[in-house]
């Protein structure tokens, strides 16, 4: 029996003495592990530290207490942890370490480079971690910042975990050495991403931010604040961050993904003094970057290149800066972007309020740009415009051409004014309610609609112009006094007009035209013209007049229907002349007569003159002309007769004119 309990105790004792030498041997290997990573960055000239490291073989849980770390170069970078407690840790294989659970307490993590940022956070869990066993030795790189960002990317890819949980995060951002200091701190509740793993994170989500700040505007400090609710990020990719990190992807034009989809809900935004910003939510799909447009070496040279607050930029530093930006427009992709609710508030201006902004982006050019019911107050008035759609916005194009009048005071020239025109290829608005010039009277505009295309150089081939709305009349509006002094008050414009060149035959035709003036006339048109020829489209003035001198007149036909026109007509010439109604329109009928007869003696001519005459004298007609020329007819000499002696120009056409209700 003796012998016996003496084994017993020889064996618990052999026991006993493995588990303290195996916690003893573990514990050991932890610190010589984080011995060798602290005195490789001491190694590099920073200083690190550490406090008590501890091992519980049963729970195989690791603590490390009081961690400190801090670089200089190439940028300043402090780390410094609290406590570090990893539970069921265990060794993956040689070069990986797992863990159940590590959470960490008063995570503090700061660097500077140019601004500076600093991270706080009171604790940070993480759920089945796997990452690098040993010290990540950084053997090859330059100096740069840029070599040093790209290293760290390329550790964070090599950590995968279910989960990453942070109930707080407190980040402050502030430019120092500024002459005017600017300085904002946000506050993030509930921070957690989710199944990370080779580079890539499933969701990251913030249940609510908050943001406060100070900042300089005109020499003048104030605040700003503001923050957001329930923001969602899906499928986040660190391959796009590799390469604007990486100079090797300085030539790759490829596209790569960054964000599947990330969206947000209430957002708030205010200068107390300026401006309050509030949007319902907004949705972002599809958010690809360009490499060679998106380097973190030109983006840094662009922030260097900007001109200090305060200081008026050159026209040289605004060209160049013009130039930047626009590149970096085209390394930017957004499958779709849309804005909710969004309303803008202005203590002494008014306030912008829209339900819908949409948008995508490719290349620097937005496909289509819309906007749904926007509601403007000012002191002018109410401004209420249902949609607005702008097609085809090339950004980048448009920064590009603003950057060539950077001087200032310079206007663009005629030509250089047509460079625009490609830049977009149409607008339309619809249910559009705005104050008219200074008066109380309001335009409406149910629909206005013009695209232009088919492009030779900057000069367009092809146009549409639709446009329907309501004109408020005024004394002051020359062209249309007439109908002032006979008491309308608004009119009614509808207008379809379209244009086009077809280069085969080399004729211009403008079809359809068509114009009604409410309540007074109806007109369509169908006019060409021929010898049209490709130089004529030129933004070089001198070019297209040589050119239009070979255009000729074709055939033109002009319909009017009349809504009311005709009774004004001899309502304002009964009072100019204070005679009747009747008298007026038998006056005005033989007048027509008589200048037909003693200017031709055409029988066409005259003709025509019967067809106005019926014109005239039935309300509601309609009248029918035709004109066909009867040899060449070079146009802009007919345009000059037209204004020196018409008779002669119509006497270059076969005039045919009739009337029908």
């Amino acid at each position: 029996m003796q012998k016996v309990l003496t084994g017993m105790v020889v064996a618990a004792i052999l026991v006993v003495g493995g588990f303290f030498g195996y916690k003893f041997y573990v514990q050991y290997r932890i610190d010589s592990e984080i011995e060798a990573a602290f005195a490789q960055i001491r190694a590099a000239g920073g200083q690190a530290s550490h406090g008590k490291v501890s091992f519980d073989p049963l729970s195989r849980t690791v603590g490390i207490a009081d961690i400190a770390a801090e670089i200089t170069t190439p940028m300043p970078l402090h780390v410094k942890i609290a406590s570090f407690t990893a539970t069921g840790a265990r060794l993956a294989d040689e070069t990986r370490f797992a863990a159940e659970t590590v959470e960490t307490t008063d995570v503090e993590f700061s660097f500077q480079a140019g601004w500076s940022f600093a991270y706080r956070a009171p604790s940070l869990i993480i759920k089945d971690l796997s990452g690098p066993a040993g010290p990540q030795v950084r053997e090859k790189g330059g100096p740069g910042a840029d070599d040093v960002y790209l290293w760290a990317l390329q550790r964070i890819a090599t950590i995968s975990s279910t989960s990453i949980t942070a109930p707080s995060v407190t980040a402050t951002v502030s430019l120092s050495g500024a002459s005017e200091a600017q300085s904002v701190e946000y506050t993030y509740t509930n921070v957690a991403l989710r199944d990370v793993r080779d580079g890539r994170i499933a969701t990251s989500t913030v249940d609510r931010a908050s943001f406060t700040g100070d900042i300089q505007q005109n020499g003048k400090a104030d605040k700003i604040g503001g923050g957001f609710a329930n923001m969602a990020a899906y499928d986040f990719d660190l391959a796009a961050a590799f390469a604007i990190f990486d100079p090797a992807r300085a030539n790759d034009d490829k596209d790569v993904r960054i964000y599947r989809q990330v969206t947000c809900g209430a957002y708030e935004f205010s200068i107390p003094s300026t401006a309050r910003l509030h949007v319902d939510g907004l949705t972002v799909d599809d958010v690809r970057l360009r490499p060679s447009r998106l380097q973190l070496s030109q983006l840094r040279a662009f922030a260097t290149a900007a001109p200090k607050p305060g200081t008026i930029p050159t026209s040289a530093q605004t060209r160049d800066l013009t130039q930047k930006i626009a590149g970096m427009y085209e390394g930017i992709q957004i499958g779709n972007a849309e804005i909710r609710g969004m309303a803008m508030e202005f203590p002494r201006e008014g306030s912008i309020r829209m339900a819908t902004l949409r948008l995508n982006l490719d290349s620097g050019r937005i496909g289509e740009f819309t906007l749904e019911e926007l509601d403007v107050s000012s002191p002018q008035g109410p401004f209420k415009m249902g949609r607005l759609a702008l097609k085809s916005l090339d950004i980048a194009g448009l920064l590009r051409w603003s950057s060539e009048f950077a001087d200032y005071g310079q206007q663009p020239t005629p030509g250089q004014a047509l460079g625009m025109l490609p830049l977009i290829s149409g607008a339309e608005i619809n249910n559009l309610v705005g104050p008219h010039k200074n008066s109380n009277k309001q335009i409406k505009i149910d629909t206005f609609s013009f695209n232009w295309g088919q492009f030779v150089g900057p000069v367009p081939t092809r146009a549409h112009l639709i446009a329907k709305m309501d004109i408020p009349i005024e004394a002051s509006d020359s062209l249309l006094e007439a109908l002032f002094l006979a008491g309308v008050q608004t009119t009614k414009i509808d207008v379809d007009l379209g244009a086009a060149w077809a280069e085969a035959s080399g004729t211009f035709g403008i079809e359809p035209a068509t114009i009604e003036i409410g309540n007074l006339l109806r007109a369509s048109a169908r006019v060409s013209l021929a010898h049209v020829q490709r130089g004529l489209f030129s933004s070089d003035l001198q070019q297209t007049m040589t050119m239009a001198t070979q255009i000729e007149a074709g055939a033109l036909e002009l319909t009017l229907h009349d809504l009311g026109a005709v009774d004004l007509l001899v309502a304002q010439y009964s009072r100019a002349q204070n005679i009747s109604r009747d008298d007026a329109r038998r006056a005005i009928t033989e007048s027509i007569q008589t200048n037909a007869k003693a200017m031709s003696d055409r029988p066409e001519v005259l003709a025509a003159a019967e067809a106005l005459v019926q014109f005239i004298e039935t309300p509601g007609q309609t009248l029918i002309i035709k004109l066909t020329p009867l040899g060449k007819v070079p146009a802009l000499q007919l345009l000059q007769l037209l204004n020196s002696d018409p008779i002669i120009a119509l006497a270059q056409f076969q005039i045919e004119a009739s009337t029908g209700l």
